[in-house]
């Protein structure tokens, strides 16, 4: 039981797809024009990854590791293809609104990238809990997405105005909504902050418990100013001479 309430925190927040992992950001900056659309990406994702990995983990004795990526291609395929006719027939607005980013399910890292390191290696349940987990953390990550450009784009929240918006021709005085927000370029805005304040958030945790903040950096000013380490800052400990080791290669 400990390890499955591990294996769910750590998509929902340790390594959650959107916000720590950078994975399936096409359709995270793509569909987040509003709370709906993300909601439905994030379910549909969710939908497909819990399936995809439960079969992958009962077929994973039985697929040939060389054939083992073909296979988990035509496994996602197949489940997309469901997810895409139940949404063209029971939400049809919906699935007009994420139009053709459903079928592109196919190729989310996200569900490639579980089926690979995780339900081909584990039993059913725990590739199951998996699935939820890393899901609900992509639902969460393209809901927080769109209610932030929804909200600052047109002050509306799932559709519903929510703070009255200025109308020049009415003379009515209100919100004047930053349509930055709703268009591409504040997609890119709106996940560098929340980004930035999860990492703000963790690193104050680390803090408080008294733990280490690694330094990732180990390059000063910074890597705009960095001569060339070679990669070694994000490999060797913060004043650990690499000197001998590379005379030594």
């Amino acid at each position: 039981m400990k390890k499955g309430t591990e294996v769910l925190f750590n998509g929902l927040i340790k390594e959650n797809p959107t916000f720590v992992l950078m994975l399936g950001m096409c359709p995270t900056l793509a569909v987040t024009t509003s709370a709906t659309n993300g909601i439905g990406m994030g379910l549909s994702t969710t939908i497909v990854l819990i399936l995809s990995n439960v079969l992958i983990s009962m077929l994973r004795k039985i697929i040939p590791d060389s054939l083992r990526i073909p296979a988990f291609i035509v496994i996602v395929a197949s489940f997309v293809t469901i997810v895409e006719f139940l949404m063209e027939g029971f939400t049809p607005s919906l699935y007009e609104s994420l139009g053709i980013y459903i079928p592109l399910i196919v190729v989310n890292c996200i569900i490639l990238g579980r089926a690979e390191s995780f339900a081909s290696k584990n039993g059913v349940f725990l590739s199951a809990l998996d699935g939820v987990g890393m899901g609900l953390g992509f639902t969460l990550g393209l809901t927080a997405i769109g209610l932030v450009r929804e909200i600052i784009g047109s002050g509306q929240v799932f559709g519903v105005q929510l703070i009255p918006v200025a109308d020049e021709l009415a003379g009515k005085s209100g919100y004047v909504p930053v349509t930055i927000f709703i268009l591409a370029p504040g997609a890119f805005l709106v996940l560098a902050f929340l980004v930035a304040l999860q990492n703000k958030i963790k690193i104050n945790a680390a803090k408080k418990k008294g733990e280490e903040v690694p330094d990732t950096a180990n390059c000063g000013d910074g890597c705009s100013t960095c001569g060339g380490c070679g990669g070694t800052a994000q490999i060797f400990p913060v004043g650990e001479d690499v000197s001998k080791d590379k005379k030594e290669e």
